[in-house]
């Protein structure tokens, strides 16, 4: 985001859908507009890589790019559809990369108000019932994807859907889906956002082509986090932002959450609780300190801390998976931070590789289980910890 598109106080909040600026994916940028300049542009994108990265921004700066191409044909009376850029300066340079469109066009402000006639946006949506928000897409919110694809474009151009994000459909929505995919009509394109592809139908990836996006490199985190912090956490200090960048694997839209809900603070924590489990270099094993776990566990009951707990549910799966990734390293720290290093390393000397690989999959099952029957939070926080002890004891 430029500095003069951060929003003043009570404006809208920065989504992808009126994100001007996408940071650090110009090869996958080049990949798209090189797809449509061929004159061949596939009829489904499968956009994936790790949450918070950029992949909707960059679904929804493609999605303006494909509708200013039908603008500028009806503003021309007709002829070629692939003219060039109109978003370009007179020497045809694009102005901010090949699919930058300006944020003063009427496209993008249509496509950031949600009144492209011709984007459809999916997501989930609010259950009439309950009046909140589904947990899921669900096969009402994909079922309009068909007919509006078969409608004639109303500026001459593409008709773009954007599924954000297509792991979160149930079966049925993903067979509705699937429907659409089949039979695409002529200048149809679909922009399926995925974090982690393999939860989706074979069939449905079978007929997109995959564009993989990486985490951000810290030059490009920096910046992003330079520019939305402003807005959303002024009080971020470098070496607060060099933690971030480490604990979110180089995904801003993790590191801003995590700094949002007291990760950091709860990263440390974790951290104390963990350094109570292993031998110290005396060592000397205390234990969990029980008093400390429990206050833990507390903060993450009750409605007022679902949000802290998916917050350490992540701070704990990304610990363990550092660990084993330094483990399988053969002693290179690869991604452990000064604190965390020399800890990683007695849990390691504590227990095998496999048997961390073990307590990995055991704790992804069992938070998932706690999601999805909607168990008690506070246990599966004390069973998480209760396990890594277990597993150092042995």
């Amino acid at each position: 985001m430029s500095a003069d598109s951060i929003p003043e106080e009570g404006e809208e909040a920065l989504t992808p859908r009126n994100n001007p600026d996408l940071f650090g994916h110009e090869k996958a940028e080049s990949v798209l507009h090189g797809a449509w300049e061929s004159g061949h542009l596939h009829h489904a994108w499968l956009i994936t890589g790790p949450m918070g990265i950029g992949k909707a921004t960059l679904a929804h700066r493609f999605a303006r790019f494909l509708l200013s191409q039908g603008a500028a044909h009806e503003a021309k009376g007709g002829g070629d559809l692939f003219a060039g850029d109109p978003d370009c300066d007179p020497g045809g340079a694009p102005v901010a990369g090949v699919l930058h469109t300006d944020p003063g066009s009427r496209i993008f402000g249509r496509v950031a108000a949600g009144g492209h006639a011709d984007l459809l946006t999916v997501t989930r949506s609010i259950d009439p019932k309950s009046k909140k928000l589904r947990g899921e897409i669900v096969v009402d919110d994909v079922r309009g994807i068909g007919g509006f694809l078969h409608m004639t474009a109303a500026e001459g151009g593409f008709r773009v859907v954007v599924i954000d994000a297509g792991d979160e459909m149930n079966r049925n929505a993903a067979n509705a889906l699937l429907k659409s995919l089949e039979e695409p009509p002529a200048n149809t394109v679909i922009l399926l956002v995925s974090h982690t592809p393999g939860r989706l139908l074979p069939t449905i990836r079978s007929r997109c082509r995959e564009l993989r996006l990486a985490p951000l490199g810290e030059a490009d985190f920096a910046a992003v986090l330079t520019r939305v912090t402003a807005l959303v956490e002024p009080g971020l200090e470098q070496p607060e932002r060099d933690e971030l960048f480490r604990l979110s694997g180089g995904s801003p839209g993790k590191a801003l959450r995590l700094a949002d809900e007291g990760g950091l603070e709860l990263y440390h924590q974790v951290l104390e609780l963990l350094s109570t489990l292993v031998p110290g270099q005396a060592g000397r094993r205390t234990g969990a300190d029980s008093a400390a776990l429990h206050a833990l566990a507390d903060r993450v009951a009750g409605k007022k801390g679902e949000a802290a707990y998916h917050t350490l549910v992540d701070l704990l799966g990304s610990w363990v998976s550092r660990l084993i990734r330094l483990g399988a390293g053969g002693g290179a720290v690869g991604g452990a931070g000064p604190e965390e290093a020399p800890l990683m390393r007695r849990f390691l000397a504590a227990a095998s590789l496999d048997q961390w690989l073990e307590v990995w999959d055991n704790q992804q099952a069992l938070f998932a289980q706690t999601d999805g029957l909607n168990l008690d939070r506070r246990q599966a926080i004390l069973n998480a910890f209760f396990n890594l002890e277990k597993t150092v004891r042995a």
